[in-house]
């Protein structure tokens, strides 16, 4: 599997990491979490150096952990700490991978790549995750289909009109003026319908469900698979300040070829105190989520088998520019990266 190694990655919701030891497989290695004793995250592989038994099978002691089949300990670091067996003496080799974490927006980030480059300020923002002012409703699923398809669905709304209807649809959707544009390592998608219908999902919130209204859709992309979709509707007319607007956290991290994990989340800025608006959004996550992406993007996997998109060489239509543009982004990061940590040439003798 060829992942951009360099980057930031989703491994949890931070309620979910506590002090108990966590297990979670994410890129194609087993993986294990928990919070030392003043909180801060920890990420290791989960798997003893000495007869590869899983240390999550084990305790915490203090702030490391220790084995369940022999007994070694292991500090945050990853280094062995103890050897209860003959003299002690602890092997060099007595370690554990360990991963950078931050935990930020309410998200636990993990570092895939060269600990020395580990740069917290690289993390996408997702501050609205938090913020005060928008209430947030979120949770996570397993995709059975590459991660990449699921960026793929992100970045390509025109199937909310069809794989999202009745809730979604709205006239004109596919006809109005969309927009992609690059900036560095991050792409923008934009569609804006000047007039039309509110989709079924804000009309209930509306004062005139029936009155025409601006309805848009903007996603950002930063790689590999962390997007943020901005939903809006406003009466024709009013400022886009006065409207309805929901932001959309959807992040994707790979953990095989092809199975993911999908964190999800739907921030509003209307009804922040309102439980039947918390149900709606629960209701629509898991119709459009569960129901109907998930089945028809894994039905996806399923006929492409282990092939390649691209090079499956499939019909391309003018809505597949920012999906398209995604992967070969993507392609290209994990190309140069490839090429720059290549070893040099042996000198000639």
């Amino acid at each position: 599997m060829k992942l951009l190694k360099n980057i930031w990655y989703v491994a949890a919701w931070s309620h979910e990491i506590g002090e108990s030891l966590t297990t979670r497989d994410l890129l194609g290695k087993p993986m294990l979490f928990y919070r030392k004793r003043d909180g801060t995250p920890v990420a290791m592989i989960d798997r003893c150096p000495h007869r590869f038994a899983p240390l999550s099978m084990g305790k915490r002691v203090g702030d490391n952990v220790e084995c369940g089949y022999h007994g070694l300990q292991f500090d945050c670091s990853g280094a062995c700490t103890l050897n209860p067996h003959g003299d002690g003496r602890i092997p060099q080799t007595a370690r554990v991978q360990t991963f950078p974490v931050v935990d930020r927006h309410g998200l636990i980030w993990l570092w895939a790549g060269d600990p020395a480059r580990a740069d917290s300020g690289l993390i996408p923002d997702f501050e609205h995750l938090v913020s005060p002012h928008l209430k947030t409703i979120g949770d996570q699923m397993i995709q059975n289909a590459n991660y990449e398809l699921v960026v793929d669905n992100l970045m390509d709304l025109s199937h909310v009109n069809y794989l999202h209807a009745p809730y979604q649809q709205v006239d004109d959707f596919l006809r109005a003026k969309h927009d992609v544009m690059q900036d560095g390592g991050t792409l923008e998608s934009r569609r804006t319908v000047a007039s039309t219908r509110a989709p079924q999902s804000f009309q209930p919130f509306l004062a005139d469900p029936d009155a025409p209204v601006e309805y848009w859709l903007n996603i950002r992309w930063h790689a590999p698979g962390c997007c943020v979709l901005e939903t809006g509707v406003v009466p024709v007319g009013e400022p886009r300040e006065k409207g309805l607007v929901r932001l959309g956290t959807h992040i994707v991290t790979p953990v095989t070829t092809s199975y993911s994990r999908y964190v999800y989340a739907s921030s509003r800025n209307y009804r922040l105190d309102d439980p039947l608006a918390d149900d709606e959004t629960k209701r629509w996550q898991q119709m459009g989520f569960h129901e109907q992406d998930k089945p028809m993007i894994e039905a996806v996997q399923t006929r492409m088998g282990d092939g390649d998109l691209l090079s499956m060489r499939p019909i391309l239509l003018a809505t597949d520019g920012a999906a398209i543009r995604a992967r070969r982004l993507l392609a290209a990061m994990i190309e140069e990266e490839a090429r720059i940590n290549e070893p040099a040439p042996a000198a000639l003798a």
